[in-house]
């Protein structure tokens, strides 16, 4: 892969990477792990993206290094990035991977076909709503 076509993926745990049994943590979904590894592979960046925290959380990040998957970083933008209250907490990913996706989670084989077929990813810049009645 182009390094410098590397995108930031915020990927979802309960019910995306693992089925949804929180707060256990459920069987990994088919292709998940090997999806994820494609795309470490491929040299885009992981964000795991939960609800979860504290002990919960940490059994998710351990889960997933067990499975031989390592996130960039864990509810944040970046590794050093420090929650004060003062910077949103919303995540800046170029791609967001969760179940609760309008249209329900469309399966790790199509996501995979998705994220490297260039033609599949917007090049435009997003529509605001009010366009929509220009």
């Amino acid at each position: 892969m182009n390094f410098n076509n590397a995108l930031i993926i915020a990927v979802d745990f309960d019910g995306t990477i693992v089925e949804d049994a929180y707060p256990n943590i459920g069987k990994p979904n088919l292709f998940a792990f090997e999806t994820l590894k494609k795309l470490l592979e491929d040299g885009h960046r992981l964000i795991l993206w939960t609800y979860r925290y504290g002990k919960k959380l940490d059994e998710a990040v351990s889960f997933c290094e067990a499975n031989g998957i390592f996130f960039y970083a864990v509810n944040k933008s970046f590794p050093e990035e420090e929650f004060n209250g003062e910077v949103s907490r919303k995540i800046n990913a170029d791609v967001f991977i969760d179940d609760r996706n309008i249209g329900g989670f469309m399966g790790w084989g199509e996501i995979y076909q998705m994220i490297t077929n260039s033609d599949a990813l917007p090049t435009e810049k997003k529509k605001s709503f009010f366009d929509f009645f220009k």
